[in-house]
């Protein structure tokens, strides 16, 4: 290599570099903000040196809500606790690395070890036989509860719960933050402005065929998933939850609480066919609602109606 190649690919390394150094500080400065644009709105209790973050609303039967992907409480505190707290008391949890949780480094935080945390928050709080409420990604950790602790819960209900493994992979950046270093490296200069950009578009797929309500964003806090540190919790989340899955879902026989499972007819992200099917097979004791043209975010698009069946579930099986 000549002396002008040489010059010439330290200048490309250099420039690279300078890039990757004013995207950390975008990201560094866009946390920052996010995080004073939306702090913590709730209340927090350590368990086994873990800072768990949660909101409590109403009082009456225990009803847990307990969100899904890329998000925080905050997409339940504008969805369903306000009509669910009007009878119950509602208890809303930032799961591990989400929202103001945290997330301890070392080996992954499976459904099963998120549900031992949240099993150990509820009984430092005195939450006692809770109906569990989990949308998308924790159908699993709601699965897990019922499975790990049966006598600690009621029933449960899965929102569009992912409950079985499925084939394919997941979204390409999920995949490339489980690269050592280099998904550190992505996740802590490029993840943030990029996620910016592509962030209206995702939140429509969610939503699609149903609207996005106008406030979502300002209401739900969603950029809060961007930050470095949430986004590799959730990537891995995403990115390891099927595997778990091919386990956890041979058991599925043993739960014998009552579950309410809501589908949305239109929804692509967690199709009925491969999730609510197949355990419907399984579990004795199901109620199924499907939602007519509605996708992903049914607690969004169907609120109302979401929370008058699950109000009317606890009621029906004297749960929560």
């Amino acid at each position: 290599m000549g002396v002008h190649e040489v010059e010439k690919e330290m200048k490309w390394w250099t420039s690279a570099g300078v890039v990757l150094a004013l995207m950390g500080l975008m990201t560094q400065i866009g946390a920052m903000r996010t995080e004073r644009a939306f702090p913590p709105i709730g209340e927090f209790v350590l368990i086994d040196g873990v800072k768990l973050h949660y909101t409590e609303r109403g009082s009456g039967r225990c009803i847990v809500l307990i969100h899904g992907a890329s998000t925080s409480l905050r997409d339940f505190e504008a969805s369903l606790v306000e009509p669910l707290s009007q009878a119950h008391r509602v208890i809303a949890i930032d799961r591990p690395g989400h929202g103001y949780s945290e997330r301890p480094n070392g080996e992954w935080r499976d459904p099963a070890e998120q549900a031992r945390l949240i099993h150990k928050l509820l009984r430092a709080i005195d939450a006692d036989t809770p109906l569990l409420v989990g949308h998308s990604w924790s159908g699993s950790v709601v699965l897990a509860y019922l499975l790990e602790y049966p006598q600690a819960a009621s029933g449960g209900v899965l929102l569009a719960g992912g409950t079985h493994p499925w084939k394919g992979g997941v979204a390409w950046y999920n995949d490339l933050v489980g690269v050592p270093v280099l998904g550190e490296l992505f996740a802590w200069t490029v993840a943030y402005p990029i996620g910016l950009l592509a962030l209206d578009a995702g939140i429509k797929q969610v939503f699609d065929p149903n609207p996005v309500p106008e406030d979502y964003r300002d209401d739900t806090g969603v950029e809060l998933s961007l930050r470095p540190h949430a986004f590799l919790a959730n990537a891995e989340d995403v990115r390891r939850l099927s595997d778990f899955l091919a386990v956890q879902s041979r058991r599925y026989g043993e739960i014998e609480h009552p579950l309410l499972l809501f589908t949305g007819t239109d929804d692509d992200i967690v199709p009925a066919w491969n999730h609510a099917d197949r355990l419907e097979m399984q579990v004795d004791r199901i109620e199924r609602i499907d939602l007519q043209d509605t996708g992903h975010a049914l607690h969004h698009a169907r609120a109302e109606q979401v929370a008058a069946a699950i109000s009317a579930f606890s009621d029906q099986f004297g749960v929560g």
